[in-house]
């Protein structure tokens, strides 16, 4: 290598010997501000080359950036189990891990929208007063005194500078301060101290410190006074004071309590903003004034929830109406508008709103910045199809689709350069309009000069990239290689690829056949359904065919099924208490069971939850080891193998396998216990073996080698050839919930049901159940589907893959588009059916010859 090559910009980011989990030592090249496409079998290795080895080391990276008092909480980080990576840009990745169940958190706070709302109300809003509704105007010094002097004659009064308001740090600058002001008394966090006697503030906490200026009893005379050391407190603190008075009158009805502390009032005094016709002070309008996690800015009754618990049910607060503020913050105005009736609007509505909002000459150098940055946040949403939703929708009820280009939306659209984004699964939840909005999006991105690596299973997105990069050829340790690597027309004329054997046409997902016929005396039909957008909905259901929802996102699919009919049916059979939403009538559910719902939610949120313990098998196998005749001499008994629980577990890690660390600037960090080294399990307890493995072996296996492993144990099999038959052969049994994705957490629990015996009369509920699944993987799903069918049950599923839409029997399409855009049925009946109907956008993307399977 030449001098000049040595020292010139690398154009790829080079990975040699990544070894990260099923990974065989490999190497490639992926050029920058190229859109890449990861695809793969699931568990061929996609995620370990994009997760745990660019984003690895991009974070390890970042780490090695920041302070060394940062870096001391995070020294236990692993590196990437790779040998070298050269010319990686730095990283930001979006995988498929829920965000958060936070009900405080919006569209709004999830986009960061809301802290650029924040910041735009508290430096060019209007205030008012919150009593009278008149602008809110400086008070003056004179103003402030003739208040005080208005107290009654003999009121003792401690006059005060509020230096620190609420905030984290030692503060031993302000205190300094204090002291060279030459005051002796200072009220830390409500407690009245020496200046001498304070002591070390915590670093990390919130506090309050307020100078002791003077100590005045109102009556005449004390004018002068009053007015020389208000000028020192307002001068000190710049042009805010504050008192703590106890008037006569309270003082004699306390004479007798030695805690007269809680009957002084507080009082808060600025020469910024005081109403004119109350003569009430408020404080200093800051950012958090607005927000409602903070107790400067939230609703004091329902402390910004906008919610308050009555009676056992939640109801909208009285005192805020449900805005989660403040009276204060909510008489700030912006043309118009507090920010509660900004985030009221739709993302379409405030997109055009923030577009024409006028902003006064002197302001715009605050203000254009700020307004440019939601604008873009704003656009990027409304690109990919969530323009129906508004601000102040809460996170914890948006669908999968919605949730991740909100997330998107956030990394995306702070517009960077020269940043390699990896995302995971982008497509997960869109219907085919909104999925080419999307990559459009990302094309724009990686034109603006980022590299965009996808890990991805949508066939659009694979012929839309630069490159292709199929990694397999099976799953687990049967993958773990590049297949192919090139354009996308390159990798489809590979001759081993099963990934271009799909996109070739050579193998099919939906084999050819007749589709069930619809029974008309066999249904389940509902009527009325006003929930969110459904406007006025009746729907009709056939029993014993695999159903399909459609619609584009925000249609009204998961309102209709999922919270309406759904917990309607489950009422109806005894199964659940939950309430469905508003419906005039449901019949038909005497036709039916039973009703198993199979959602994307975790299996569990800790490292102690794993697919061996959620389906079960993990009881069983205990059993085996707790059977050996080395457990029985030292007398273990089942309980000795659980890792939740008793005297077999690891001391260190409490069986988790994993520590761990809170980060506080950033997620909370699991690294591998360095006693038991990631088994669970005490010395003692690993001394047992089967067939010479130990119980933390077996929880190493993967569920294809555990069935093989246990194929003389008939329950053990059986619940085993379940999770292969759903696809999931690759998993380990004893891999971490907080590590699987939402696609694979619902497989969990499909193969859990399949085995358990079932009547033939059940109603199976899914939600987009192709999340995550190749080709190959959709084509094994819908044959379990379709398996269900066959023994007499009924499947629903929730869904976007166009595959899985031409297999269904039946199909009920929901539109016209999202929000209050959508909300009706346009079109029930076969896919060929709905091919047809030029009113329904699902019916744009399916091809009637392709439907077909007569």
């Amino acid at each position: 290598m030449t001098t000049a090559e040595a020292t010139a910009p690398s154009t790829a980011i080079r990975i040699l010997g990544a070894r990260a989990h099923n990974l065989k030592n490999v190497s490639l090249d992926i050029q920058h501000n190229t859109l890449t496409v990861l695809t793969g079998v699931s568990g061929s290795g996609k995620s370990s080359l994009a997760f745990d080895t660019l984003y690895a080391e991009g974070q390890r990276q970042y780490i090695a950036s920041l302070s060394t008092y940062a870096r001391q909480f995070i020294n236990q980080l692993q590196r990437a189990d790779v040998d070298r990576i050269e010319g990686l840009q730095p990283t930001l990745c979006i995988d498929q891990r829920a965000t958060t169940a936070n009900p405080r958190s919006t569209v709004a706070t999830v986009t960061e929208i809301y802290d650029y709302l924040r910041l735009l109300m508290a430096r060019v809003g209007t205030p008012s007063c919150p009593t009278c509704g008149q602008s809110i105007h400086q008070q003056s010094p004179q103003q402030i005194q003739n208040g005080l002097l208005s107290l009654p004659e003999n009121t003792k009064l401690v006059l005060m500078a509020p230096m620190v308001r609420g905030r984290k740090g030692a503060h031993r600058d302000v205190l300094q301060a204090i002291r060279k002001a030459g005051l002796v008394r200072v009220r830390v966090d409500h407690e009245l101290l020496d200046i001498e006697a304070v002591p070390d503030l915590a670093v990390r906490k919130n506090h309050t410190i307020e100078a002791v200026v003077d100590r005045i009893v109102i009556r005449p005379g004390a004018e002068q006074r009053l007015a020389q050391s208000l000028g020192i407190a307002l001068r000190l603190a710049g042009g805010l004071a504050s008192v703590s008075y106890l008037p006569p009158e309270s003082a004699k009805l306390d004479s007798a309590r030695t805690d007269t502390e809680n009957c002084w009032t507080e009082a808060f005094y600025s020469t910024l903003y005081a109403c004119p016709d109350c003569g009430v002070s408020f404080e200093e309008v800051e950012p958090r004034t607005f927000s409602f996690n903070s107790p400067y800015g939230a609703c004091p009754v329902c402390e910004g929830q906008g919610t308050v618990e009555r009676n056992g049910e939640l109801h909208t607060c009285s005192q805020c109406s449900g805005a989660r503020l403040r009276a204060e913050a909510l008489a700030v105005s912006l043309h118009e508008k507090n920010i509660f009736e900004i985030c009221s609007l739709s993302i379409h509505q405030a997109l055009a709103w923030f577009e024409h909002l006028p902003i006064a000459i002197d302001k715009q150098p605050i203000a254009t910045p700020v307004v440019t940055d939601m604008l873009h946040r704003l656009r990027f949403l409304v690109k990919v199809g969530v323009g129906y939703l508004p601000l102040s929708r809460g996170a914890d009820t948006l669908s999968g689709g919605e949730l991740q280009r909100v997330r998107l939306a956030t990394c995306i659209g702070s517009g960077l350069v020269g940043v390699c984004y990896i995302l995971d699964e982008p497509s997960i939840g869109l219907h085919q309009r909104d999925n080419d909005r999307l990559i459009v999006s990302l094309r724009d991105l990686q034109q603006q000069g980022n590299t965009v690596i996808v890990v991805e299973h949508d066939e659009a997105m694979m012929l839309e990239s630069d490159c292709l990069i199929d990694i397999g050829p099976g799953a687990g340790s049967a993958g773990g290689e590049i297949v192919a690597q090139g354009p996308p027309a390159e990798v489809m004329q590979h001759a081993t690829s099963l990934t271009a054997a799909y996109l070739r046409g050579d193998r099919q997902v939906v084999e050819p056949g007749p589709r069930r016929a619809f029974v008309k005396s066999k249904t389940i039909r509902m009527s009325g359904a006003t929930l969110h957008n459904l406007k006025n909905v009746s729907v009709e259901i056939p029993l014993g065919l695999l159903v399909g929802i459609t619609g584009v996102s925000g249609s009204g699919k998961s309102s209709l099924i999922g919270e309406t009919l759904v917990p309607a049916i489950s009422l109806e059979l005894g199964q659940s208490a939950a309430r469905p939403g508003p419906l005039k009538r449901l019949a038909g559910a005497e036709h039916v069971d039973k009703l198993i719902e199979i959602t994307q939610a975790p299996i569990g949120r800790t490292p102690r939850s794993t697919p061996a313990t959620y389906c079960g098998v993990f009881d069983l196998i205990r059993s085996v080891w707790a059977s050996t005749r080395f457990a029985k001499q030292r007398g273990y008994t089942l309980s000795r193998f659980s890792f939740n629980s008793g005297s077999g577990r690891c001391p260190h890690c409490q069986g988790q396998g994993q520590e761990k660390i809170e980060m506080n600037f950033l997620p909370d960090l699991f690294v591998t216990c360095s006693v038991c080294n990631g088994a669970r399990f005490n010395r003692q307890t690993l001394q047992v073996r089967y067939r010479e493995q130990s119980i933390a072996d077996v929880l190493n296996m993967s569920v294809t080698d555990a069935a093989a492993f246990f194929e003389n144990f008939s329950k053990i099999h059986r619940l085993l050839s379940s999770l292969e038959q759903v696809g999931l052969g690759y998993l380990c049994l004893g891999q971490s919930s907080n590590t699987l994705s939402g696609g694979e957490a619902q497989r969990i629990k499909l193969a859990t049901e399949l085995a358990r015996p079932e009547t033939g009369k059940t109603i199976y509920f899914l939600d987009e159940p192709t999340t995550g699944l190749h080709f190959e993987d959709v084509r094994r799903l819908i044959g379990v589907l379709n398996g269900l069918v066959e023994r007499g049950n009924t499947v629903i599923v929730i869904e976007h893959n166009l595959d899985v839409i031409r297999a269904c029997d039946w199909l009920v399409d929901l539109g016209p588009d999202g929000g209050e855009a959508g909300g009706e049925i346009i079109a029930s009946g076969t896919p060929e059916d709905i091919a047809t109907i030029a009113r329904s956008l699902t019916g744009k993307y399916l091809n009637p010859a392709a439907c077909s399977r007569k």
